[in-house]
């Protein structure tokens, strides 16, 4: 399979002396175009390190970062924005979507900001939220959206547009168990079509929804497992596990 983000050696380390903190401890991870990989591991054990070296927001200590083949560290800063801002979707915990602008106008912004025409980007973004299920809210503003349906306007932003990389922070934490499964579904059906996906979570029935788990501890991984009832039984009998 196309390889969409190859990690190798990667260490990172926080501060020096006495206070030097090793975040992440010689990893080498690849995560192939249409995986789902989920990440967990006790707090603290590095996961967020990990999945912002793989979004470049952040560089290594030491190792190399590959998306798509193309060394990171070889690119320059220009480049790794455009990289960011076309290639990479993210999902942060707080989802960081912005108050004042409607579902439909949160998603479009960052085809606006790469310079895609306003009609363009709105059908675009309308697109990737009916992916989503929430088409029919489109111009509902943050607040006047439940916290799941919040979730999946994040979702959207993060796949709009033909984005290669998806990265998420914990991003079921505040939903119950049903919203939780709903986005993980949504986050495989984006790795389905060709995206390398990466997410961070401590539950591990929702890490089953990934093709693999990887166990992170003290900056190292440690193990990695394939979910025992496998993706494809869990998206049978209609999507419901």
């Amino acid at each position: 399979m196309m390889q969409g983000i190859e990690l190798e050696g990667v260490s990172k380390t926080f501060g020096a002396d006495e206070s030097e903190v090793h975040a992440l401890q010689n990893v080498s991870l690849t995560i192939s175009a249409g995986e789902l990989v989920a990440v967990m591991g006790a707090s603290g054990s590095g996961k967020s390190t990990l999945l912002t070296i793989a979004g470049s927001l952040e560089e290594p200590s030491s190792g190399t970062v590959k998306i798509h083949g193309r060394d990171v560290s070889s690119m320059s800063k220009n480049e790794r924005a455009r990289l960011r801002r076309r290639s990479i979707g993210y999902v942060f915990q707080d989802l960081n979507l912005l108050a004042g602008l409607t579902a439909a106008e949160n998603v479009s912004l960052p085809l606006e900001l790469d310079g895609m025409g306003l009609k363009a980007a709105r059908r675009t973004a309308l697109a990737a939220l009916d992916r989503v299920g929430m088409a029919e809210r489109a111009d509902r503003f943050p607040d006047q959206l439940s916290g799941g349906e919040r979730q999946r306007v994040a979702i959207a932003r993060a796949v709009v547009g033909q984005r290669d990389v998806l990265l998420a922070d914990e991003p079921t934490g505040a939903l119950d168990s049903v919203n939780g499964e709903s986005v993980m579904r949504i986050l495989r059906s984006a790795c389905q079509d060709g995206v390398a996906g990466v997410v961070v979570t401590h539950d591990a029935q929702l890490a089953s929804w990934a093709h693999r788990v990887i166990f992170l501890r003290d900056g190292r991984i440690v193990d990695q497992t394939v979910p025992a009832a496998g993706v494809d039984s869990l998206l049978s009998d209609d999507g419901h596990p």
